[in-house]
Order: structure tokens, then C-alpha cells, then sequence
């Protein structure tokens, strides 16, 4: 038994999904569980329906017709007949719901996180019937079934908590008294407490592929998507990347926080504690090798440095002072603040001296978190002892991950030399004691030429990449 996963763009297209039951259909000796996502755009679509209802804009009205039209589309170019008319008179049904839904939310003026929950959920259902249907017609043996049956959460409607011992138990439940070759079933929904709907948040859809697979032991969950796997950096901006064959749980966690968006780290918990391996395969591109994550990588794999990533878009906050050295509680203080503000840190550093502390967040949060600090810290201020907060803007992180790391002397000094060859100024520095992870600060606008000059320095085998300049007068 194996979980399979395919989300995004993955199910976007007729032609997709065509490519999605060839898949499924090449493992017809295996008994497969099968997690989809909502078609491309609806999710967001659901989204901007909902907040344009909660104003009370009737535009939400013309965003369904939008989100209709996405599932006519594919239900058109894959189905003919009875298959076609049955489906169009499904999809009409559940949107005539969703439209009473917003319908009540518009009324209130108010969208509440149950409301939100509702609505989102649509996409999820409407996906998963039209592909078991499309596997039904192409001669695989396959059932749907509603994951809100089998996983329970919390009441905490768009981010659910899951309660693992009872939806474990019903997963095991089920699959033993089913034995259908196919089963697919929604991603990212399920049942509250109160026997409401209820999302599990970002990265949904791969936390539910994620909870079967670990309930049932699966040998393997792959994840399908519309990349081959892991690269070594982002190849949007660096062309000689390349796939990563194998990677380590933490090593792809650390990537994906750092903006490697294959996976949602959150997400693969579950499998983590099982040890269960993750295959990531690109949907378009099936005898692609994509990348396996596992517990270990393979003793022949020496490379230092597995990867590259970065994070756009972040602030650096610092609190300075001289009255904060020797004195203990700044620190907690400042992290309670920022925890009252809802407010994600993504890097931390500080100087032996105390005389400073240096935090990265996201430029969204950086208005709120200005005010919050420098109102904890008033009196403090006031009496000079500390610095109001400081605000650097139109930052990145860039930051160079591998297990072997630890094992290699002067890794850091490479990644800091390369950088500084090659005029990108550093702002603030943090490694970890498991040494698994170098993050940098660096502006914003030197993130392409910082992860070009790091992947050549750390990834030789690649073709060097030069720069070549020719002047002169005339016919050069």
C-alpha cells in the first residue's frame, strides 16, 4: 500500500488529471490511497468569494460563475453522455450551497473562521469527485471517501489541531474493512468537535496525505507536483540548478522553510516519527527521478552542502543599548511581545556582549511590531538605556543547508568569502549548533547574484558561469 498526493497545478488541467490516472493506473498491483487538492486558482478564488461577501460586495457572485467554469471545463473535455450531465448537475448542487453560504455571510456582514472553513472546503470536495469519477470511467476500481469521516480536530476551524488517537484509529478502521484498489479522498478538510467542518491550514493537503500514510504504515508517500523534487536552488533564478536525488528529513525541512516550496516542514511530522520515505515526483514528468527524503541519506553521499535557498521580503528589527547588558529578561520580553503580536521570527542573533539583539520578520509584521516593542520598552527609552527600535527594510535571508556540514571545516568561511568577492554585504549572521544550517542577511536586491556565485562556488560539477565584457571603437 502507498499514499499518493497530487495538489496544485498538478490537478489544474484536463490534460493533468489525464496524466494523473496514467500514474495511478501503472500501479494496478498496488492498493493505493489517494489525496488531491482543489483544482488550481479555486482554493484563492474561494478565499476572495468569501472576503467579497463579508463586505458585502456582490461581485462574490461573479467569482462562483469563475469557479464553475473551472470544473465545467474539465468535466467537458473528459466526459460526454450521462458521465457529463451527472457531473454538471453535482457541480451545480454544491455551488447552489456555497452560494447560500456566502449568501448568509454577505447578510451579516461578518465571515467568521467557521464560515471561511465551509467555503474553502468546497474546492476539495468538488475535486475529489470529479477525478474518482474520471478513474471510474477509465476502468480503475477506485471509491471516494469524505476524509471529514475519518480526521478529527479541534473547534480552531482554519487550522485545525488533529486529534491523532481517533482519527488514527478510524483510518485503520476503514482501510481494514475496505479493500477497493483506489480510494481518493480530499485533502486539507475534516471534522471539528462539534461535527463541523474544519480545514488543517497551510499546507493542508499534504498534512492529510501525511496522517494516512503514517496511520497506515504505507511503505511509501509520494508527493506529486509540478516539479522533479528538490533542486539544489531555486531555478527560477539560478539556471545551472539541479534536482536532489536524495535528502534527509531535516535537510528538506530546512530548505523548505527557507523558501523551497515543495513542502510545508509542518506537514511531514507524521511520516518523520515512522520514518517513512517521501518520494517527490513531478506529475508532467513521471520517469523523472524526483527526490526520495528519508531518515538517512546514503553513506556514498559526501557533499557538504545540500541545497540553497532563500526568504524575500523580511525586516531586521534590532534592540540595542547599554543598559541591556547583564541584565536578564530583555530577551523574554521581547519575544513575548512580538509572540502578544502574532508575530513568526524567522532568524535570531545576538552579540556576546549583550549590548544588542537582531531579529528577522516578515515586512508585513514590521509596522505592528515597531509600535508593540518600543511601547514594552518605554520606560527603558526613555531613560536612555536602550536605543528606540530599529527598522531595516527590502531584506532577504539566504542560507546554505546540509547535514555534512558539521563534518567540513570551513564551510561558513567559503559561503562568507564567496559573498564577499562578490560585493554583497552581509547583515546579520545565525548557524545553529547542529551546524546543519548558515543563514545570512543580506539586501534584498542581491539575492539572485548571491545565489548564483554560492551554488558555483558549492556545486562545481556544474558548468562555471562567466561574465565576459568587450569594448571598443567601432567593429569589435
Amino acid at each position: 500500500m502507498k499514499v499518493l498526493k497530487f495538489g496544485g497545478t498538478s490537478v489544474g488541467s484536463s490534460q493533468n488529471i489525464k496524466k494523473i490516472i496514467e500514474i495511478i493506473s501503472s500501479n494496478h498491483n498496488e492498493t493505493q490511497v489517494v489525496v488531491v487538492s482543489a483544482f488550481a486558482k479555486v482554493t484563492n478564488l474561494l478565499l476572495e468569494s468569501a472576503q467579497l461577501a463579508s463586505i458585502k460586495k456582490s461581485a462574490y457572485i461573479s467569482v462562483i460563475e469563475g469557479i464553475k467554469s473551472i470544473h465545467f471545463n474539465i468535466i467537458l473535455e473528459l466526459f460526454s453522455g450521462e458521465e457529463k450531465e451527472e457531473l454538471d448537475s453535482y457541480v451545480n448542487q454544491k455551488l447552489k450551497d456555497l452560494s447560500d453560504v456566502l449568501h448568509g455571510v454577505s447578510l451579516i456582514r461578518e465571515l467568521s473562521a467557521k464560515s471561511e472553513a465551509t467555503i474553502v472546503s468546497y474546492g476539495e470536495q468538488l475535486s475529489s469527485y470529479i477525478i474518482n469519477k474520471a478513474l471510474l470511467a477509465n476502468g480503475i476500481s477506485s471509491v471516494r471517501v469524505d476524509t471529514r469521516t475519518l480526521i478529527k480536530t479541534n473547534n480552531n476551524y482554519t487550522s485545525a489541531t488533529v486529534n491523532f488517537e481517533v482519527s488514527n484509529q478510524n483510518i485503520q478502521n476503514y482501510f481494514k474493512a475496505n479493500k477497493t484498489q483506489v480510494s481518493v479522498l480530499p485533502g486539507f478538510i475534516a471534522t471539528g468537535e462539534s461535527g463541523e467542518t474544519t480545514v488543517l491550514g497551510r499546507g493542508g493537503s499534504d498534512y492529510t496525505a501525511a496522517i494516512f500514510a503514517a496511520a497506515l504504515e504505507v511503505e511509501i508517500l509520494e508527493i506529486w507536483t509540478d516539479v522533479s523534487g528538490m533542486y539544489t536552488a531555486n531555478p527560477k533564478l539560478v539556471k545551472q540548478a539541479t534536482p536532489i536525488e536524495q535528502i534527509s528529513y531535516e535537510e528538506a525541512m530546512e530548505l523548505s522553510h527557507f523558501g523551497a516550496k515543495v513542502i510545508y516542514p509542518p506537514t511531514i511530522h507524521p511520516v518523520l516519527r515512522k520514518e517513512i520515505p517521501i518520494h517527490i515526483k513531478n506529475t508532467l514528468k513521471p520517469d523523472d527521478k524526483g527526490t526520495l527524503i528519508t531518515k538517512h541519506t546514503s553513506e556514498s553521499d559526501t557533499k557538504p552542502v545540500k541545497g540553497i535557498s532563500h526568504i524575500d521580503h523580511v525586516t531586521l528589527i534590532t534592540l540595542e543599548g547599554s543598559g541591556m547588558v547583564g541584565i536578564p529578561g530583555f530577551s523574554k520580553r521581547l519575544f513575548e511581545t512580538l509572540a502578544s503580536e502574532k508575530t513568526n521570527v524567522k532568524l535570531i542573533t545576538q552579540a556576546s556582549s549583550e549590548h544588542s539583539i537582531c531579529i528577522g520578520i516578515d515586512d508585513s509584521n514590521a509596522s505592528k511590531a515597531k509600535i508593540a516593542i518600543d511601547s514594552a520598552f518605554e520606560f527603558e527609552i526613555l531613560k536612555n538605556r536602550i536605543k528606540p527600535l530599529i527598522i531595516e527594510n527590502n531584506l532577504s535571508i539566504i542560507a546554505i543547508v546540509g547535514d555534512q556540514m558539521k563534518s567540513h571545516q570551513g564551510i561558513s568561511g567559503r559561503m562568507f568569502g564567496t559573498l564577499g568577492k562578490n560585493n554583497v554585504n552581509i547583515r546579520a549572521i545565525a548557524q545553529g549548533a547542529s551546524e546543519k544550517n548558515i543563514s545570512a542577511v543580506i539586501a534584498a536586491k542581491d539575492v539572485k547574484k548571491a545565489l548564483n556565485t554560492l551554488h558555483e562556488t558549492f556545486f562545481k560539477d556544474n558548468n562555471k558561469q562567466l561574465n565576459l565584457y568587450i569594448t571598443g571603437v567601432g567593429n569589435v
